[in-house]
């Protein structure tokens, strides 16, 4: 693929506090531990090895191997589980909901960019090992959130009943899903291998979270992606000191808010991601997941009649630590604590909640991982790009709302010149006389100047919009065009990336498709990349 870039700031489909963040403000800086250019990782690596300890890892280790036990796995991802135990391996983590089928296209974005930054360490710090992970969001019970894909501007969608953790839902109803699918994937080669690795997913598998895990290592296993599920007893124990803190001592709670007022105060455009609770903390059990809230002394499970005393929670949680499942604040931290990791990847809204944790990660002593932007990118085909051509369109433009696009473009090819402004400048020659004029005279004369101003002004606009809309009726075809080429690389007027199910670009690039991507997205490029074949 041939890989051109644009600054994500001029897209304008991302956030001032990222494209600021990017740019590597000074004011931001309180608010993230080492930006992650590739010779900051040096220190991170230093101080990361001081704070995770071998009792971690042996227990990291040993849950992974049992999550993979039903699972054929590659000879590199084998080797990636073993090497976890030695003190000099790291990782670096995306993660991402269990949507069905990947849901959006940049799933597959988030996890090339986590291996590609593996490999690139690997290079650049030769005595370290380094393990792409991919965390499920198997906790998440969100279920209208992944319960669906988009294929060919259509949702294809999984339509069930269900409560609790969307990891443990069985995957009942989905043959139907399948058979949806089958009739709109065709029957060519690549449809076929859709349709394969769609039914031994999730036709095959017993639950969402087996089907995602077979999902993802089918397609990156033999990069040597590891998986975590951390909805996981072992992992969960080594999490209970610091869900006491947070459900006792409101740790989070109270760095968490200070720190979103001092983001406020920096920039009043910086949008606050998430807000804490005072407890970030679910009570998970079999479909169930709901808000553990403290109530004068007692622990109440929301909408529940289940309460506790606050020893018989102290009881409940050191019995029973996989009960207890952290919310949007508190899972980074359980990430951070269970595994050696260096960096996470993730999205702009997920960067913008991680900006708001570092004093929360300060004051409970677990080292604040490097926060890096995955790829984001615009896949343009041949036929797409010889349209781009015809019509003489900056890709750049592209981005820019339709409107935006059209009026811009009908006045770069209209054979009459639809810019007023040297009428608007003659104008305002003409009434400074005039105001010259009333100064010598009658100063009261000068409200009557002033609103014959603005009268002339804003029938000279008028006209220029009759002119560009009269344009555009004889320029109809041009726009018509221009309109259908941003609709197909922008649906519903938004990034390709988040609306785009991988299985669109599969069918036409087959099995080369994931080794293009991971041939043209560069994870340190800093940049929205624009991919052409």
């Amino acid at each position: 693929m041939q890989v051109d870039s644009i600054p994500f700031r001029k897209t304008g489909y991302f956030s001032k506090l990222i494209c600021d963040y990017l740019d590597e403000k000074e004011e931001l800086k309180p608010f993230f531990n080492r930006y992650p250019a590739i010779d900051n990782f040096d220190n991170q690596l230093k101080e990361k090895s001081k704070t995770y300890d071998l009792r971690s890892r042996t227990v990291l280790v040993n849950s992974l191997k049992n999550q993979y036990d039903d699972f054929q796995i590659s000879d590199l991802t084998e080797n990636n589980l073993n090497l976890l135990s030695q003190g000099n391996t790291f990782t670096v983590v995306t993660g991402h909901q269990l949507n069905l089928f990947t849901g959006p296209l940049y799933f597959l974005f988030k996890i090339i960019s986590t291996i590609n930054l593996t490999e690139r360490l690997k290079t650049e710090y030769p005595s370290y090992n380094f393990v792409p992970v991919y965390w499920m969001a198997t906790e998440d019970h969100d279920f209208d959130e992944i319960n669906y894909f988009n294929f060919n501007g259509k949702k294809v969608q999984w339509n069930i009943n269900t409560k609790g953790a969307v990891g443990r839902l069985k995957t009942e109803g989905l043959k139907e899903v399948y058979d949806v699918i089958s009739a709109q994937f065709g029957d060519a080669s690549n449809a076929q291998d859709l349709k394969k690795v769609f039914k031994q997913a999730y036709l095959e598998q017993m639950n969402l979270a087996d089907a995602t895990r077979f999902l993802a290592n089918e397609f990156f296993g033999d990069q040597g992606l590891v998986i975590v599920d951390g909805d996981d007893k072992n992992l969960k124990r080594l999490l209970i000191p610091f869900v006491k803190k947070d459900i006792f001592e409101q740790i989070p709670y109270n760095k968490v808010t200070a720190t979103n007022k001092f983001l406020s105060i920096v920039s009043e455009d910086y949008k606050i991601q998430v807000n804490p609770r005072e407890i970030n903390y679910f009570y998970l059990k079999e479909n169930l997941r709901e808000r553990i809230v403290e109530n004068n002394g007692s622990y109440l499970i929301n909408d529940t009649d289940i309460r506790f005393t606050k020893e018989e929670l102290i009881n409940e949680l050191e019995s029973y630590p996989e009960r207890f499942s952290p919310n949007v604040i508190a899972r980074p931290l359980y990430q951070e604590v269970i595994m050696p990791n260096l960096c996470y990847i993730g999205g702009g809204g997920e960067l913008a909640y991680w900006l708001e944790l570092k004093d929360y990660f300060q004051e409970l002593n677990i080292t604040f991982p490097m926060l890096l932007l995955r790829n984001s990118a615009l896949i343009i085909s041949d036929k797409q790009a010889a349209k781009i051509q015809k019509l003489e369109l900056e890709i750049e433009n592209l981005f820019l709302k339709q409107t935006t696009l059209i009026n811009k473009k009908i006045r770069a090819i209209s054979n009459i010149d639809i810019d007023f402004s040297p009428q608007k400048k003659l104008l305002e020659e003409q009434f400074n006389n005039m105001y010259e004029l009333a100064e010598q005279t009658d100063k009261s004369f000068l409200g009557a100047v002033k609103a014959q101003e603005l009268k002339q002004k804003k029938g000279l606009d008028a006209l220029e919009k009759r002119l560009l809309k009269a344009q555009k009726r004889k320029l109809k075809d041009q726009v018509t065009r221009m309109t259908a080429i941003q609709n197909e690389l922008f649906p519903n007027h938004s990034l390709q990336e988040r609306q785009l199910n991988f299985s669109e670009l599969y069918l036409e690039y087959g099995q080369s498709l994931i080794p293009s991507l991971k041939e043209a997205l560069n994870p340190l490029i800093n940049e929205f990349l624009i991919l052409r074949d």
